[in-house]
């Protein structure tokens, strides 16, 4: 039997693109015969009428499976959600605006054919705007420095993943999922394949910077210790500068007796340290709170309902 290729989609106010998507997908595995497909769609909380959309299409396809969240709980755990309902031996995401080609999957699964674990779509030239692709350099310097990712290595949210990852990835059930961190602890066998990246057509991208930045902030602290370690090294060498200067001001006041000891200095000193210290705390109370609201059991996402579930 062909293999089963599952595609997952997050939805957020995709009202008008995620059908031509799911229209594209349809055709271009027409050309695929060595594949069978099947299509999860996950409404994010959308604000307009993205499940309705939804809710059509799988009313006259039983190949597309309908997930409709609670709330908008953010790109990661809508995928995570949808992994949850997969069952293809390769699973591939995509957006769904129609920037990422769907029209271009068999080069991720080339890929993944020639035995890589995932694969990754990388473009040559983004058409995103300024705003989002800043957000992307800052994302890929996170993943490099905290996550140990590969400097080669081209991160996008179009790839494709075999299974056993996938079964991988969803045992993490705390909150604030993050898939690269995910993906990286998981294998080291991953490839990059060149598509195109198109210009979008409709809307605007549903990343605001509160969204990129807690997102960023999620990496930092998810699947990384080294933002405190960085912190220890920063209170050391804070800590050497504040007794190498304490020193320097006692040999200036022996050596001339004269010299005034300045009120600013000392004010700059006792900022400088207290800025430091409220950094340092803040880190490690954010790694507390995150233990104690998985403590608390705190959900990744809360599925309202689904169609068309394949048992």
């Amino acid at each position: 039997m062909n293999q089963l290729i599952s595609f997952v989609i997050p939805c957020y106010n995709s009202a008008q693109t995620v059908g031509k998507v799911v229209e594209e997908i349809s055709v271009t595995m027409e050309g695929l015969k060595q594949y069978r497909y099947e299509i999860v769609l996950v409404n994010d909380g959308s604000a307009d009428d993205t499940f309705e959309t939804i809710r059509h299409i799988c009313e006259n396809r039983e190949d597309v499976c309908g997930v409709n969240l609670a709330g908008n709980f953010g790109q990661h755990a809508a995928l995570m959600a949808g992994f949850h309902y997969v069952h293809g031996d390769t699973v591939v995401c995509l957006d769904d605006d129609g920037q990422t080609p769907a029209d271009e999957v068999g080069k991720l699964l080339e890929k993944i054919e020639e035995g890589y674990d995932v694969v990754y779509a990388r473009y040559k030239h983004k058409q995103h705007s300024a705003f989002r692709n800043f957000g992307s350099r800052i994302n890929e310097l996170m993943t490099r420095v905290m996550l140990g990712k590969p400097k080669d290595l081209y991160i996008s949210s179009y790839f494709a993943a075999k299974r056993f990852i996938i079964d991988e990835m969803i045992r993490y059930t705390n909150p604030y999922p993050y898939i690269i961190g995910l993906v990286l602890r998981s294998t080291k066998r991953i490839a990059n394949a060149d598509v195109n990246h198109r210009e979008r057509e409709i809307g605007t991208s549903g990343y605001t910077i509160g969204k990129l930045f807690a997102l960023w902030f999620n990496g930092f602290t998810a699947f990384s210790i080294k933002p405190l370690r960085i912190a220890t090294v920063m209170g050391s060498l804070a800590a050497i500068a504040g007794f190498l200067y304490g020193i320097y001001t006692v040999i200036k006041k022996l050596v001339n007796p004269a010299v005034v000891i300045g009120f600013s200095s000392l004010m700059s000193a006792i900022v400088f340290m207290g800025g430091m210290m409220m950094v340092m705390l803040g880190i490690i109370g954010e790694y507390i709170g995150r233990i104690y609201i998985s403590l608390n059991n705190s959900p990744q996402y809360v599925i309202r309902e689904s169609i068309n579930e394949r048992v």
